[in-house]
């Protein structure tokens, strides 16, 4: 399960830790969940006069910017989210890059979809490496929920990580049944302020296609194009779903939001 920090506060969050205890409880699916921050970390940076900046709905992390990320994603939203869920009786572990369960390295610069054909240097930013999958083992067998901020190591440097990115290289490497991508958008839509416009479902090639010809912006394509590895990697399929839509969508997959299969299931 993937958490937008836009559903991390409020009543999404309230609705989020409800629908992860039915999960716990009522289902036997073992659950990671993995959590960024951006519209938190964007806040807080403005209210400490420093400058954000994206480049094609990705973050471009400077020292400054790396500060508020541990702050406010490994600090007050791992630690709110754990909260919540241990409210409801469902035994969460928060983890976080000194935890050790997210290796990482620093990304070279390269071209970024939306952002022109030159390469960027996204900074403090790294790409997944590999998770420490005998400590999320251990805690399953003791009946614990992981809760992982989207922050890695390197070296014993801490790097900024797409929290989608994340959840996909996890899903992939976990050979799960499914990941669920929950913002407070929900799905897919061909007008982004039009929830009518949803698109249901998706393979991967429409989805390259819809993010080729400009149907699918901003802050959206990260989203798909972290996608595509896991489906290529044996996940069966991809929902991204509103805060509301998480026990549906992982009772019947496609209901809600979008759902996200394999050319292969065309």
């Amino acid at each position: 399960m993937k958490l937008g920090g836009d559903v991390l506060e409020g009543a999404p969050l309230a609705s989020v830790a409800d629908s992860l205890r039915a999960i716990v409880t009522q289902t036997p699916h073992a659950l990671a969940v993995v959590h960024g921050g951006g519209a938190q970390v964007t806040a807080m940076a403005a209210r400490l006069g420093i400058e954000t900046r994206m480049v094609g709905g990705r973050r471009i992390t400077d020292a400054a910017a790396l500060d508020v990320l541990e702050m406010v994603v490994a600090g007050k939203l791992n630690v709110e989210l754990c909260a919540a869920l241990q409210a409801r009786g469902v035994a969460a572990v928060g983890l976080h890059a000194g935890s050790g369960v997210l290796r990482a390295r620093r990304r070279p610069p390269r071209v970024i979809s939306g952002a022109g054909p030159d390469p960027v240097d996204m900074g403090l930013v790294g790409d997944v490496v590999g998770f420490d999958l005998p400590l999320l083992e251990a805690l399953w067998a003791a009946s614990r929920v992981p809760v992982m901020s989207s922050l890695g190591l390197e070296r014993g440097a801490v790097l900024n990580l797409n929290a989608d990115l994340v959840a996909s290289q996890l899903a992939a490497a976990l050979k799960a049944s499914s990941l669920v991508a929950v913002t407070a958008v929900g799905g897919v839509r061909r007008d982004k302020d039009d929830p009518a416009s949803r698109i249901g479902r998706l393979t991967v090639s429409e989805a390259r296609r819809a993010i080729a010809d400009g149907v699918v912006q901003g802050g959206m394509i990260p989203k798909l194009e972290e996608a595509f590895a896991p489906l290529e990697a044996g996940v069966a399929r991809v929902q991204i779903v509103a805060a509301g839509e998480i026990a549906q969508a992982v009772r019947d997959p496609g209901s809600v939001g979008t759902l996200l299969v394999p050319d292969s299931a065309a």
